[in-house]
This record gives structure tokens, C-alpha cells and sequence, in this order.
């Protein structure tokens, strides 16, 4: 006989019906506080480990098959309590226009956790199939949960926000392990790292009872000495390059109406103006945010000009800015949510137009684009008909003189593992030395928010071994290295400038940079053979 669970264990594992989903729910919830800003990785030890005597309890007496079905209901519950504490800021987008949004926020709070936990369902639904008794557990919930993470990051256009291996990705020595497995990769560890806390609960042998959580403090301490290592003196910069990241602060209720663009467009050159602090060199690359005017500037003369006369010889100017496209006859205007290069002589010398837009923000998708119209809905950015998602055939590395190739990335673009670079890159002459990634989170307000995008961000950084430079509206505007140390960066909700050096890239690349999830794959595999062969035994 095994070893008796104490009695907080057993109520869990003996729960049932509704009692047993409103513990998933709250487990998943609590372990939403090892996310950004918090960082608190034992509530995911706490959630986790819950989530384990659920499933002990779920199957206790029944057959793989007759386990799966209670599984995906607890895994759906885990999944639905994650994400409504950890994505409840969505709200705060429905605020801005609240005459015309307000109704609709329940389907951002509630709606999207509730559908995106079927991810999870499917999930706890795989591990269900692979459970024995056993430290091989952990590696069955492993491997339900990385592929359902994974799935969650790429189909139906793919939503990876606080995937589980953020939790490792806020402490600057785990981050390092990014370089070479990835988002995904970090992810199997935090669920093997704290899932293994249940077998102190629930183990029969000593072995089995303690083995678990010392090989995961082990592991973890592991993972932040090599992490230590990695990490030396501060990445040398670019030379000649000085960078002036412009952060106006523009609410977004003011920051689209055409009546503000004369002192829109003023804010910006004055703050670009700005002289600099105690001797610097002057900035040679100023950056604007996304959709930095109320207009069209590549169809206003006056204002390019404006903006150009602002820029001091021999400066260039990176900026987001909506582009249309001359319709092809019987289509409308095509609009872009493009980053512009601009020179002191007025010229757009090159942009990218976004390739991977939000849905409901910036489009209505394809399948409920025509009905919703007719009932008189629209995305959150009011263009007429959405933006247009740029090909990927046309997607490349931006060309900003005096800076090595860009690679560009607006608003979320940036939460993508493997999806900086575009598959161009690898033709250009020279690699990309850094990634642009210009946002306004001013949808999101002082909400933990602006702060998970910029950990995010921040984690693809390591992962291609790229600096990372990037300008929000409201903020956080920063400048990163390529082992994700904060070289500078802004308050939230101010309006400021960031002068800034830009550090070089990791020469040779990395290994995710180069294989991508292939890391991730072998130890989703090793997961699936370590839970199987317990299981075939069983």
C-alpha cells in the first residue's frame, strides 16, 4: 500500500463534480501570479501540484479512456481560471471607446479565457490517457500541457500570451536557457520543475516521495548557474549609432482623431528635439511608435515635410504609420499597419506592413467579417474595412542607413517564438543586428499588461540573440540586450524620450535562433516515451 496523502490531498482528490471544477478554476488562477509582473513561481508549484491530484483524482479506478473525459473538464477549468486572472486587463481595451465597446467586454474578459482553455482541456485531457502512479506523472501533465501550449501558440492564427515558460523567463539567469530551447522549451521545464512538489503528497517509496522535487531544485539551480555563466561583461554597442526612442504618451481616445494632428505631429518633433543629457552625442536614429499619426503621411506632402524638416542632417527616422494601397479597380482602398523609414530629405527610403494582426482589434475574421458588419460591429481601430495583413512573400528586413538590416515587428508580432525573422533573412548580405518592435499599449492602460508584453518581447531577444529596440506610445519604451539585460528603458505612462547605445548581436547566433523548436520537440518526445513506458508497465 502507498504512503497515506495528507488530508488536504485526499479532499482534493476525492472532489467532485463542481467542487472539483471550481478548484481547477482556482488553482489555474493562482497560478497565474508566476507571470509578469509578479513573478512568483511557487503559486505555479502550488497550481500545478493541485492540478496533479485533480487528475490522481479523476482516475483514481477507471480505465485510461473512461479518465480522459473528467481530465479535459479539469484541464478546461486549470485553463479557464489561468487565464481569467492573468488576461483580465483585456477589459480595459472595451473602456476606451465604452459607448460603442462596453457590451462586448464580458466576451474579451470571460469569452477568451473560456475558449482558450480547451487547449488546456485537450491537454489534461492527453495527460489523462498516459497517467500511472508515479513520478511519471509530471512528465504525462509535461507533455499535455507543452502541446497544448504549442497548439495554443499557432492555430487559429495563434494566441502564445503567458505561455507557462514565462515563468522561468522573468529571472535573468533561467532567461538564458531561451538561446537554446525557446519559449516552448522553457515551458516542459516550469511544468517538470513545479509539478514535481505533488509526489511529496503522494509518494509510496522515499525514492518516489522525494526523488521528484530534489532533481527539480536541482534542475533549477542548475538552470540559473549556467545562466550565471552565460552571462558576462555588458555586450559591446554599435559604433556611431545613438538611438532616441519617443515616447509622447498620446491617450488613445485622442490619439486617432484627425482634428489633433497638427499638434500631434508638433508633440513628436519637439520631443525629438529635445538636447541632450550631460554631453551625449546626438541621436542618429529617432523611433516613433505604431501608428504614430491620425493620418495618412504618405499622401500628406505637408506633414512629411514637417516631419522631415524636423530631422537634423543626416538623421533618419523610424516610425509606425498607416499605409494605403491603391486598389486594384472594383476592390477598396487597401490599408497596412506599416513601420516607415524616413530621411531628412523627406523620402520614405523603405517599410514592412504587418503580417500578424489582431483579430477584432485591427480585422473582423474572414468567416464573421460580412455578418458582423451587417449588425453594425467593428475591430477596435476604426479603418475602414480593417487592416490588410502584409504577404509574407513581402516581408523582410527593413534597410535603415547606418544601421545593420532590422528586423521589424509591430505591436504583438513580438509574442511569436521563431516568427522575427522572415524567411528572407537568411538571402540578405548581412544578418540582422537587431529587432524593432514599436507598439501602443495605451489600449491597456496601467494594467499588468504593458508589462507581460514587454517580458515577452524580452524573451525574444535571447532567444534569436538579437538587441532589442522598442517604442511604445504610453510605454514601456526600452533598449535590450541580446542576453535580455535592460539597458535603459522608460516609466509606464509617461511622456519622456529614451536616449540610448545599441548593443551588438550575438556573433554566430543561437541554437533556438538556428533550430527553432526543435529543442522543444525532443522534449516533448522524451515526455510522451518517459509517461508511456510508466503507463505500458502500469
Amino acid at each position: 500500500m502507498g504512503r497515506p496523502s495528507p488530508g488536504f490531498v485526499l479532499a482534493i482528490t476525492r472532489s467532485t463534480g463542481w467542487r472539483r471544477l471550481g478548484l481547477a478554476w482556482l488553482a489555474g488562477a493562482v497560478g497565474a501570479l508566476a507571470m509578469p509582473p509578479y513573478g512568483f513561481l511557487p503559486a505555479l508549484a502550488v497550481s500545478l501540484s493541485v492540478a496533479v491530484w485533480l487528475i490522481d483524482g479523476a482516475g483514481a479506478e477507471r480505465t485510461a479512456l473512461r479518465r480522459v473525459w473528467p481530465c479535459v473538464l479539469i484541464g478546461w477549468a486549470w485553463g479557464f481560471g489561468y487565464l481569467t486572472a492573468g488576461l483580465w486587463w483585456l477589459g480595459q481595451a472595451f473602456l476606451v471607446e465604452a459607448d460603442e465597446f462596453l457590451w462586448a467586454m464580458p466576451l474579451g474578459v470571460i469569452g477568451l479565457p473560456f475558449a482558450l482553455g480547451l487547449f488546456y482541456g485537450a491537454g489534461f485531457g492527453a495527460a489523462g490517457l498516459l497517467w500511472a502512479r508515479g513520478p511519471a506523472r509530471i512528465a504525462a501533465l509535461a507533455f499535455g500541457i507543452g502541446a497544448a501550449e504549442w497548439l495554443r501558440g499557432h492555430l487559429f492564427t495563434g494566441f502564445p500570451w503567458n505561455t507557462l515558460g514565462m515563468a522561468l523567463a522573468q529571472n535573468l539567469w533561467t532567461l538564458q536557457w531561451g538561446a537554446a530551447i525557446g519559449l516552448y522549451g522553457l515551458t516542459i521545464l516550469a511544468v517538470l520543475i513545479c509539478a514535481a512538489p505533488a509526489t511529496l503528497a503522494t509518494g509510496s517509496h522515499p525514492r518516489s516521495r522525494f526523488g521528484p522535487s530534489a532533481a527539480a531544485a536541482i534542475a533549477l539551480v542548475g538552470m540559473a548557474l549556467y545562466g550565471a555563466l552565460q552571462l558576462g561583461p555588458p555586450d559591446p554597442v554599435v559604433t556611431g549609432v545613438r538611438l532616441r526612442l519617443v515616447q509622447p504618451n498620446l491617450p488613445q481616445d485622442a490619439k486617432f482623431r484627425p482634428e489633433n494632428r497638427a499638434d500631434i505631429v508638433d508633440r513628436y518633433i519637439e520631443l525629438s528635439q529635445r538636447p541632450t543629457e550631460g554631453g551625449e552625442p546626438e541621436p542618429t536614429h529617432i523611433v516613433w511608435p505604431e501608428s504614430a499619426f491620425p493620418f495618412l503621411i504618405q499622401r500628406d506632402p505637408d506633414a512629411l515635410a514637417k516631419v522631415a524638416a524636423g530631422l537634423k542632417p543626416g538623421q533618419h527616422l523610424i516610425t509606425g504609420a498607416a499605409r494605403a494601397e491603391e486598389p486594384l479597380p472594383g476592390e477598396r482602398l487597401r490599408y497596412f499597419n506599416a513601420v516607415m523609414v524616413i530621411g531628412a530629405d523627406g523620402r520614405i527610403s523603405d517599410s514592412y506592413d504587418k503580417v500578424h494582426l489582431v483579430p477584432f482589434g485591427e480585422y473582423l475574421p474572414a468567416p464573421l467579417d460580412a455578418a458582423l458588419r451587417a449588425s453594425g460591429l467593428r475591430q477596435f481601430v476604426a479603418i475602414p474595412g480593417g487592416f490588410s495583413a502584409g504577404t509574407l512573400a513581402a516581408q523582410r528586413i527593413l534597410t535603415v542607413p547606418g544601421l545593420p538590416p532590422v528586423a521589424a515587428t509591430i505591436c504583438y508580432e513580438a509574442i511569436f517564438p521563431h516568427a522575427i525573422l522572415p524567411a528572407t533573412a537568411a538571402s540578405v548580405p548581412r544578418p540582422p543586428g537587431l529587432i524593432l518592435n514599436v507598439t501602443n499599449d495605451a489600449w491597456f492602460g496601467d494594467t499588468p499588461g504593458p508589462r507581460q508584453h514587454l517580458a515577452q518581447a524580452r524573451l525574444r531577444a535571447v532567444e534569436e540573440g538579437l538587441p532589442l529596440v522598442r517604442d511604445a506610445n504610453t510605454g514601456i519604451s526600452a533598449v535590450i540586450d541580446p542576453h535580455g539585460r535592460i539597458v535603459a528603458q522608460t516609466a509606464l505612462d509617461t511622456e519622456t524620450w529614451l536616449d540610448a547605445d545599441l548593443p551588438t548581436r550575438i556573433v554566430g547566433g543561437t541554437l533556438y535562433g538556428q533550430f527553432g523548436d526543435a529543442a522543444f520537440a525532443l522534449m516533448l518526445a522524451a515526455c510522451l516515451g518517459g509517461a508511456l513506458t510508466a503507463r505500458l508497465r502500469a
